[in-house]
């Protein structure tokens, strides 16, 4: 599924990386606690959290993910949102819970993006 996809979906905003709208994304994780993302999330994954701090951007980039979804209304601050531009990252944010969020993307065809799913 393509990102621009994602965004309807979620009816989200995007706080940087229009460019890469067209991206594919197969599969999602969903967690606030970044050391399970390192621990359990396949690569290339796109991710959902709340939490809106330097760790996301951190994890996201070691695991080469390249789609990070705030949920809950949650925007990080400029500076976070700079760091994931730099990186090439999409940021986006909906207001959406993430168990709502997650929910929508597996029942439109994003599989579980933890390992051994």
């Amino acid at each position: 599924m393509k990102i621009r996809e994602i965004e309807t979906l979620l009816d989200s905003d995007i706080l940087c990386g229009r460019d890469k709208m067209d991206m594919e994304i197969e599969c999602a994780c969903g967690s606030d606690m970044m050391s399970e993302v390192l621990a359990f999330t396949k690569h290339a994954a796109a991710l959902l959290t709340g939490l809106a701090n330097i760790h996301v951007i951190k994890t996201a980039e070691i695991l080469d993910i390249g789609c990070v979804i705030f949920v809950r209304g949650k925007t990080p601050a400029e500076e976070i949102i700079k760091m994931a531009q730099d990186r090439g990252m999409v940021l986006m944010s909906t207001d959406l819970p993430m168990f709502t969020a997650c929910g929508i993307l597996y029942s439109n065809g994003i599989a579980g993006g933890m390992r051994g799913e």
